[in-house]
C-alpha cells in the first residue's frame, strides 16, 4: 500500500466509535524503514474549518485493521498522544 492511499482513509477508533479524521502523515523510522505511528490532525477550532492545534500520534501496534475505506484503531482516548503545534 502507497501513503497515498493510506491518506484517503478515514481512523475511526473502536472503543467509542468516534471519527478522528484522515491520516495526514506517517512516523517512520529512517535506520529499517518501519512505520511507527500515524499522524491525524485534530478537530478544528470554529466549525471544524479552521487550522487545528493538535495532532493524533496513534502507534502501529494500536491499529486494529487497515480496510478499503478506514482505518480501524483500538485505543484509549487518555492514550492518545497529542501533539501541540
Amino acid at each position: 500500500m502507497r501513503f497515498m492511499d493510506l491518506r484517503e482513509k478515514e481512523v475511526i477508533n473502536c472503543k467509542n466509535c468516534k471519527r478522528l479524521g484522515y491520516v495526514a502523515d506517517i512516523d517512520f523510522d529512517c535506520t529499517n524503514g518501519t512505520i511507527l505511528a500515524i499522524i491525524v490532525p485534530g478537530p478544528g477550532k470554529i466549525f471544524s474549518c479552521l487550522g487545528s492545534c493538535t495532532e493524533y500520534y496513534i502507534k502501529l501496534c494500536n491499529i486494529v485493521r487497515i480496510g478499503p475505506d478506514i482505518v480501524l484503531v483500538d485505543i484509549e482516548e487518555c492514550d492518545i498522544r497529542k501533539i501541540d503545534k
